[in-house]
This record gives C-alpha cells, sequence and structure tokens, in this order.
C-alpha cells in the first residue's frame, strides 16, 4: 500500500504493518500511510478485526526527530493538526483494534498503541512518552489518551519525567492488557481479537463508539449516546438473528448485517 506501512488480511484480521527499518520511526510518510491503512481496514467488510504491529523487533520507537529539528514554530503549528488526525484515524477505526507491540513503544509509537483499544505486550518490550526530554511534550494523543487510560496522576509521572515502563508495570497500570515472551505477542494479539470476528459488527461498533464517545461527555450526555446507539441496534439483522436464537436456544449465526 505505501512505502512504510501495508494492510494484511487473513481470516477476517486485517494486519497494519509498519516496516520502516530499523526503528519505525513515525515520519510524516508513515503516519500518512498509517491515516490511508486505518480508512482502508475500516471500509473493508473483509475485516472483522485488526492488529497494529511493528515486526518481531521493535513496534515504533517515536517520531522521526531529524525531521523535526528544524522545524519552527510556525512549520509545526501547520502540521500538528494532522500528526494527531493520522493517528485519531486509528482511533476510530470501528472494529476491534489491539496493537501488538515489540521491542519499543515510545513517544509517537506510544501514541500510536493508545489509538488502540488493546495492548498485547512483550515481556522484554519497554513504553513510554520521552518528548519532555527533547524539551517538548507528546502532540498526537499522548496527554490526553494516556490519561484518560491510567488516571492523571500515572499519566504525570509518565509524560513530566519521560521514563519508560516496563510490561510488568505497564501492565500493574493498565498501559498493556496482556504481556508474553516476545515471539508469542502477534499470536496473542490475534487470540485477543478472534472471538470478535464472527460476532455482530454493527454491535461491535456501536459499543466502541459508546464507550470512546462518552468519555468525551458528562454523564447525562453519555447515556442519552448509549440509548441512540443501542436503539438504532434494532434496525439490524444480526440484533433479530441474536435475539432468536437466544429463544430458540441455539448459536447465533451473525452476518453483520
Amino acid at each position: 500500500m505505501g512505502d512504510f506501512v501495508r494492510v494484511e488480511t487473513s481470516e477476517g484480521i486485517g494486519t497494519i504493518r509498519l516496516d520502516r527499518p530499523p526503528m519505525n520511526a513515525l515520519n510524516t510518510g508513515v503516519q500518512e500511510e498509517l491515516r490511508a491503512a486505518a480508512t482502508e481496514v475500516s471500509a473493508d467488510p473483509d475485516v472483522r478485526a485488526v492488529i497494529v504491529y511493528g515486526g518481531e523487533k521493535v513496534f515504533a520507537a517515536g517520531a522521526d526527530i531529524k525531521e523535526m529539528a528544524d522545524m519552527s514554530y510556525v512549520d509545526m503549528a501547520a502540521r500538528a493538526a494532522d500528526l494527531s488526525s493520522a493517528l485519531g484515524a486509528l482511533a476510530r477505526i470501528p472494529k476491534p483494534v489491539v496493537a501488538a507491540i515489540t521491542g519499543y513503544a515510545l513517544g509517537g509509537g506510544c501514541e500510536l498503541a493508545l489509538a488502540c483499544d488493546w495492548r498485547v505486550v512483550a515481556e522484554d518490550a519497554k513504553l513510554g512518552q520521552p518528548e519532555i526530554k527533547l524539551g517538548i511534550i507528546p502532540g498526537a494523543g499522548g496527554t490526553q489518551r494516556l490519561a484518560r487510560l491510567v488516571g492523571p496522576a500515572r499519566a504525570k509521572d509518565l509524560i513530566m519525567s519521560g521514563r519508560m515502563v516496563d510490561a510488568a508495570e505497564a501492565l500493574r497500570i493498565g498501559l498493556a492488557d496482556r504481556v508474553v515472551p516476545a515471539d508469542q505477542v502477534y499470536a496473542e494479539a490475534v487470540a485477543l481479537v478472534r472471538p470478535y470476528l464472527t460476532g455482530p459488527a454493527q454491535a461491535l461498533r456501536a459499543a466502541k463508539l459508546a464507550v470512546d464517545g462518552g468519555l468525551e461527555m458528562d454523564l447525562a450526555s453519555g447515556l442519552a449516546w448509549e440509548s441512540q446507539l443501542f436503539a438504532a441496534l434494532f434496525a439490524t439483522d444480526d440484533r433479530r438473528e441474536g435475539m432468536a436464537a437466544f429463544v430458540e436456544k441455539r448459536r447465533p449465526d451473525f452476518t453483520g448485517r
């Protein structure tokens, strides 16, 4: 699909594969190819779940600092929104998405992982937001998604210190969801999303929209949003099939419609 990012589809799983050796640094080209990949898997009805994977050695070690080093405020002011929205496109994929993390997920790489629904992390992996050591802060969702995931105090610790966390700490604070040996990361990511491949696609989409959208709202607005999504599912074939299967005491055969 691109020079650095490709989509590989197999048995209902779309793998967004980063391939920019040696560290999968997220330069402008990679960012835009990630946006295109997110659009592709979102629109493909054969893709029922997504894995974001950097390969056996490294997930993504951050933005391309050499590309940014000589940029002025005016330069970055024109680019920053595109950087954020490129990873935001991953977060808006209306399907279950898991990051399969080996090696390092730092800076923009950690922000890429945060844009996913879950994170499967290698036992020897390191994660963090070290931008403060460059005199800047995360600019592609790190200050916002990390705080929502692990809480503001822990997010401030990681962002303001710039320190890396190992897999054990990432699991303890909620930054990782599963920790496995490095050679099992991709297989574990497949195992995590496999139950969703035959699930009711529209209901899964609605569940993700309800949770993610509700986090941006007050409780009353979130409950109203949930009610709208809940009611809308009564227009789907899968809702009829799911309820019929329950009454008839059989397994449902969901079609995603």
